[in-house]
């Protein structure tokens, strides 16, 4: 699962791996195996660099815990669903491709951060793979089945990431269909995420989020709703968050 960077949305999808399982070797290269640093990386101090964008990352992700809102309601949730986060444990801050921000490792059950790409969208990042570990968690899902992938994605997508404003910037807004262009976004972004991850058709991911669209779509669960920029809608979700039993 992944975080898409809106700098690189009309960028390819890096080419996968064919198996039937996530993949991670291409988006997230240090996942599986150290960097190697070539003679370039060593006279440019790249590896310097890196430590330096991780402390920031660590930072980031650090400040979002202590005063978001939306992402301190994600550690609630997670804690009273039996999954508690360890912040050393599971969230990393990596190099990864340039066409995502983010992502999630069940097999390490952690989350990504991508250090080079997230920058200020440390927070998006972070609950949307949130959602992702939450449903992992909780509803034991199973990424070998891409319905589940598809549901997964689509509940990150309409509770983090798609808005009115987003619409309005990239020019496909409509004050007359709000909904059906939020619906767009999240059905585009669930999409975009699957071919990500999975070598499949974009036609066969499509499919998968059509039949799954309506029931994911309608499930808001841990936040409760979807947030609106620049309105008060985190820190809404949060206030409400104790009456369905997540106390941080």
């Amino acid at each position: 699962m992944t975080v898409h960077s809106e700098e690189n949305n009309e960028q390819s999808i890096p080419k996968k791996c064919d198996n039937t399982d996530t993949d991670y070797s291409d988006l997230y290269p240090g996942r599986r195996q150290a960097p190697v640093r070539n003679w370039f990386d060593k006279i440019f101090f790249m590896e310097k660099y890196d430590e330096i964008q991780r402390t920031k990352c660590e930072f980031n992700v650090y400040n979002c815990i202590q005063n978001s809102p939306l992402v301190k309601l994600m550690m609630a949730a997670l804690k009273s669903s039996g999954c508690e986060i360890d912040l050393s444990r599971h969230i990393s801050c990596e190099v990864c491709d340039k066409s995502v921000t983010g992502g999630y490792d069940p097999q390490l059950n952690q989350i990504i951060i991508c250090q080079n790409a997230a920058q200020s969208r440390v927070q998006s990042s972070l609950v949307h793979e949130m959602v992702h570990m939450f449903d992992y968690c909780r509803n034991h899902l199973d990424l070998t089945n891409l319905d589940h992938l598809a549901c997964t994605e689509i509940r990150a997508a309409n509770m983090c990431h798609c808005s009115f404003l987003g619409a309005c910037s990239q020019g496909i807004a409509s004050p007359i269909h709000i909904k059906e262009v939020h619906k767009e976004c999240v059905a585009n972004k669930a999409i975009k995420s699957i071919l990500a991850v999975q070598n499949v058709s974009e036609e066969e991911a499509k499919e998968s989020v059509s039949r799954v669209f309506n029931r994911c779509y309608n499930d808001l669960e841990p936040i409760g709703r979807r947030i609106r920029r620049n309105s008060e809608d985190m820190k809404k979700a949060y206030l409400e968050a104790p009456l369905y039993g997540y106390i941080d």
